[in-house]
């Protein structure tokens, strides 16, 4: 090698050449592999410890230290040990001798190579580690360095990565537990010095209105007058090194809390003292007092003083955060929670000086966003081991926490509020459900403030309140809770008598800029509010229904009126004065009103099975005016929104009310005679589906509270073919030679047919498919000639992709529904031709070439024949070899290779629903076999099938993608659970431990670590079918064959992997051994080659 000088001259000008803008991308890449050859030579750390203490350039100290990463954490166990000495020796004294003249990011990777070293050599080779981190925080000139080391410490060796042996890792964690107390004591006695010294120096301010008042609430918080005392104690203000030092404190105080189990070794004063610095966050009077005395170069800013808040905040966040409290530590607990909420009210506290909005809009941001965690965590965790102290003031507490609500500067800040508000309210819930006894008294502990909520949350979504912030939010948002709506409604409704007649229709006479603005804000919280009612419905069913009765009735009537008088005066047409923004606050409101209406079609429901009998008229009304409402709306000139919202309420009179007068219903005949009309429009593909669906309904489904003998099934049956006719009219006349070349109407006219026709009579099937058998009956009846059609079709357009899928879902969706209705001989049909049509050319055709569509298209043929293998009895069991092969001699050669997860999915669980719903297919067992027996050891039949069936499993687990991999595992575990796979004696005998070595090496190689726990089960599951041959023959043969490592180390990975036979054991022991393999390898790379291992 050249001399140090040399070297280091041409590592500073090679290292400006690789920075440098002019470099190319292939000059920087021949600089980095001379780089990466220089740092693998042995003795390069000799180089780069020259360069870290003769040079200034930055580039170039960080290379070096690089180098020594490297070196620790790939290289350490080949390193001699004469090398490993200097190395400890030099790197610590050289952060000593510059660690104030360093760039910040080159001290901190100087200390963590340092740590690196200590994380593989303490105690045994490098004793004084970590007493020397703790003098360095003894001495006031060394403290900040001290401070970085301990928390770069805690980072790297609490958790370290998984380049340490398990048994290394627990050792470290044992050796850092010990010194857990000396270190919070430390670092108590830091904060509470820095504290004391500038209390005293601190020039006292004149006391202010709010410094003396510790009012009711704090005695009620914190018992001991003088912690109220203490915390009312002034701000101190801190030069810069302190308030350096306090900040490296508690980020070291935070991570150590990650980590650390609650103990004694949290001492009161520890906790007193986190606090005093929370202050810091929320105190303003101290951050102005430091920005007055700014102008001194000593002093922190406010901002700083405002990071201390929010490291205080972190700690406390880092213990609240912990479910598993101790006895001993719940009064520790409380402590922390009067003094946070000391400091709570100190944010809401309201006097003339500051509002609470702008109290909290000064604070730092980051301030704000941690005291709401603590909240959160507060409720969420703790909330209920703490309302039963009786000296702990819930009700006051949701006081403080509803000030702190509604005054958040910010949005987020809001609806995060609103998540803690949601919690609690989830709490209460489940409280009251478990002591239904205590209703009453819990309810009305809690009932002022749920209303105050109730109020303010509901102001919150009104213009009238807060129009600045709510045009601010998108409509999607808006989004919040229950009504206060007489006002508005009125507005609405009294639009009336401003519509004019004008030329070209009626136009709305409200044109002043304020009285529209007036009327924007009316509507909008018209909008939310009748959202808000629809919320509602749910509380006036079920047992409610009768107490609740003419509450509700008010309501759907209220309901009812508004919704017709929207569609009479078809407000949605009108003109207006700024038609960007009354018209969609119009259409929005008619919309809005129809789906609350929909809200309420359970509550319909019921009360429609309480009048069955007398059919009141009240009822009828009710009904019948709806209707009214509705039908003017089914029309291609209204509005999608408005036109789909009709058209759902629709369906919900249809399915969820089912009156049986609604049939005789003019306005109901007259949607039949649009719908079945051929010469009418045709409404959007939605709007169509959804209305057809509706008439479907109405004919199809049982009336509630009817007898069999009164459903009128012969009339119905009837009405539905004639529906059904009308509106698949078109399709039926559609022939297979539609897509010759000679056909008399265009391709595109025809795949509209299919597509417009297929979408409805899909649909409405999917929505007969679990109603009754008579239901079904009719539905195929109807259906018939439209699903011959389709069968005829369906050869002539297998290369149209787009239509084989839609048609393809057609089936699928009365295989699902209709398929004992269809009956064995047309149902065998089908298959048998789909199976025809699905050659090995035409599914590669439909995989390799068609892109998703053609991918499409095979995934929906095999979830077909997925609902075919699951059909109980023996009627489709002769089906059974030929999906088989189709499976695994036709689709799976196609697929296996590809790395796309198309089509992988859903081959699988065709295979998986074989085996499970056909396992006499495969293992015929008699009861007489058994009894002879004992245990059976069941005749194998079809065994090749069953053999390349688990193959293909096998092999989907050597593939990237974690998403099959996921579902089979669950696939073979639920083969496992239900019908014993791993003992049978093909599995056991020939694949068991095939597949534990996979699922052994998928763990090593880390490439599904996010199922680690699912796989250590599963290996489980498979290993106790004979742990005697896993312990016995498994293991050694798994190590002997694994490379990388050498005899020693394998016997030591076997001696270490304990014959635990429990679940909890066995699968530490796995992860044990495959950690401690890994750490192996990655120790036995690193060695320089030729290094003799002893």
């Amino acid at each position: 090698m050249a001399s140090e000088e040399a070297s280091l001259r041409a590592l500073e000008s090679l290292m400006t050449e690789f920075f440098h803008d002019c470099t190319t991308n292939e000059r920087k890449r021949e600089i980095e592999e001379l780089l990466n050859n220089f740092a693998q030579q042995i003795g390069a750390w000799r180089f780069c410890l020259y360069f870290l203490s003769s040079t200034r350039n930055d580039y170039v100290m960080m290379y070096s230290l690089t180098v020594f990463e490297n070196l620790i954490n790939k290289m350490w166990l080949g390193v001699p040990s004469q090398d490993k000495m200097e190395i400890r020796s030099c790197l610590p004294k050289l952060l000593l001798a510059h660690h104030k003249t360093l760039p910040y990011f080159i001290r901190n990777k100087l200390c963590k190579v340092i740590v690196d070293i200590g994380r593989q050599d303490w105690p045994m080779f490098y004793h004084d580690f970590f007493t020397n981190i703790l003098q360095l925080i003894q001495s006031p000139v060394t403290t900040p360095l001290g401070l970085i080391m301990l928390k770069t410490t805690s980072e790297e060796l609490a958790c370290p990565r998984e380049d340490l042996s398990v048994a290394r890792k627990e050792e470290l964690r044992k050796l850092l537990l010990d010194q857990v107390q000396t270190v919070l004591g430390l670092l108590t006695g830091i904060l509470e010095t820095v504290w004391d010294k500038h209390s005293v120096t601190a020039a006292t301010p004149p006391p202010s209105p709010t410094s003396g008042e510790s009012g009711d609430l704090l005695s009620n918080l914190l018992q001991s007058p003088s912690s109220a005392k203490l915390l009312n104690q002034p701000i101190p203000i801190l030069d810069v090194e302190s308030e350096y030092i306090c900040s490296l404190a508690l980020e070291c105080l935070a991570h150590l809390f990650s980590w650390i189990p609650l103990s004694a070794s949290i001492t009161p004063s520890l906790l007193t003292t986190i606090f005093h610095f929370a202050r810091f966050g929320c105190d303003i009077r101290a951050r102005k007092m430091a920005s007055v005395n700014g102008s001194s170069q000593n002093c922190v800013s406010g901002q700083e003083r405002g990071r201390l808040g929010v490291l205080a905040m972190s700690c406390i966040n880092e213990l609240m955060s912990k479910n598993c409290v101790p006895m001993e530590f719940e009064e520790y607990l409380l402590r922390m929670f009067q003094q946070t909420f000391y400091l709570l009210q100190k944010i809401t506290k309201d006097n003339n000086a500051h509002t609470v909005k702008s109290r909290l809009e000064e604070l730092d941001e980051s301030y704000i966003e941690k005291f709401t965690d603590f909240l959160r965590l507060f409720v969420s965790v703790h909330l209920r081991r703490i309302e039963s102290y009786s000296q702990f003031p819930v009700v006051e507490f949701l006081t403080l926490l509803f000030k702190y609500t509604f005054h958040q500067p910010t949005h987020e800040g809001y609806f995060s509020c609103l998540d803690i508000w949601t919690l609690f309210l989830d709490y209460l819930t489940s409280k009251i459900k478990s002591r239904l006894g205590d209703k009453e008294a819990v309810l009305n502990r809690y009932e002022d403030a749920l209303v105050l909520l109730l109020t303010e949350v509901l102001n919150r979504i009104q213009f009238r309140y807060n129009q600045a912030q709510l045009e601010e939010l998108d409509d999607e948002t808006l989004d919040d809770d229950f009504p206060v709506l007489q006002d508005n409604l009125e507005v609405y409704l009294g639009l009336q008598q401003f519509i004019v007649t004008s030329g070209s229709g009626h136009r709305l006479n409200i044109t002043a800029e304020n009285d529209c603005r007036r009327l924007h804000c009316s509507l909008r919280d018209l909008s939310s509010l009748l959202q808000a009612v629809g919320r509602l419905a749910e509380y006036f069913i079920g047992d409610v229904f009768a107490a609740r009765f003419n509450d509700a009735l008010t309501v759907v009537e209220r309901l009812v009126k508004v919704t017709l008088y929207g569609s009479q005066i078809k407000l949605y047409n009108i003109e207006t004065a700024v038609p960007s923004v009354l018209k969609p606050d119009l259409i929005d409101v008619h919309a809005q009103s129809l789906a609350a209406l929909q809200a309420y079609s359970h509550w319909l429901a019921q009360y429609c099975s309480e009048v069955h009998r007398q059919n009141t008229q009240q009822f009828v009304t009710l009904i019948s005016t709806t209707m009214d409402a509705i039908t003017p709306l089914i029309s291609t000139k209204v509005q999608d929104k408005l036109l789909l919202s009709a058209c759902h309420l629709l369906v919900s009179l249809a399915t969820t009310v089912r009156p049986v007068f609604l049939i005789s219903i003019p306005a109901v005949q007259k949607v039949f005679n649009r719908i079945t009309d051929a010469s009418a429009l045709r409404l959007v593909d939605k709007a169509q589906v959804l209305v057809c669906r509706a008439l479907s309904n109405i004919l199809l489904l049982p009336w509630p509270n009817l007898p069999e003998n009164e459903q009128q099934w012969p009339v119905r049956s009837i009405n539905h073919a004639s529906l059904i006719s009308a509106l698949s009219r078109d399709y039926r006349n559609l022939k297979p030679s539609a897509v010759a070349p000679q056909r008399k109407m265009p391709l595109d006219d025809t795949k509209l047919i299919i597509h417009q026709t297929l979408s409805v009579l899909e649909d409405i099937v999917e929505n007969i498919s679990g109603e009754s058998t008579k239901s079904r009956q009719i539905c195929y009846q109807s259906l018939q000639e439209s699903v011959q059609v389709s069968l005829a079709l369906f050869p002539a357009f297998i290369h149209q992709s787009d239509v084989t899928d839609e048609m393809l879902s057609f089936f699928l969706t009365l295989f699902r529904g209709l398929r004992v209705q269809m009956g064995v001989p047309f149902t065998e049909q089908i298959i048998q031709t789909f199976l025809n049509m699905f050659t090995r050319e035409q599914l590669a055709e439909s995989i390799l070439h068609e892109g998703s569509t053609g991918c499409r298209v095979v995934e929906k043929f095999l979830k077909i024949l997925q609902v075919v293998v699951q059909e109980p009895g023996q009627v489709f069991k002769p089906f059974l070899p030929s999906i088989i092969a189709l499976c695994m001699e036709q689709v799976y050669p196609i697929i296996a290779e590809r790395p796309s997860p198309d089509v992988k999915a859903e081959l699988f669980e065709l295979l998986f629903r074989t085996l499970h719903h056909n396992w006499r297919y495969f293992f015929k067992s008699t009861v007489l076999a058994s009894v002879q027996r004992g245990i059976a050891e069941e005749q194998m039949e079809n065994e090749p099938q069953f053999s390349a069936i688990m193959q293909a499993f096998g092999q989907s687990f050597l593939q990237p993608d974690i998403h099959l991999f996921k579902q089979n595992l669950f696939y073979l575990e639920t083969l496992n659970t239900k019908q014993k796979l791993y003992h049978k004696k093909i599995f056991r005998t020939a694949m068991l431990f095939q597949f534990v070595n996979v699922l052994l090496q998928v763990l090593v190689h880390k490439s599904h670590d996010l199922l680690q726990e699912e796989i250590g089960i599963a290996i489980y599951n498979m290993a106790s079918v004979d742990f005697d041959g896993f312990f016995a023959a498994f293991l050694p043969e798994f190590l002997t064959s694994c490379d990388g490592v050498d005899a020693n180390q394998k016997s030591v990975l076997g001696r270490n992997f304990k014959m635990d036979r429990d679940l909890p054991s066995f699968t530490q022991n796995v992860h044990r051994l495959v950690n401690d393999l890994r750490y192996y390898r990655l120790c036995n790379d690193s060695l320089p080659p030729g290094t003799v291992k002893l």
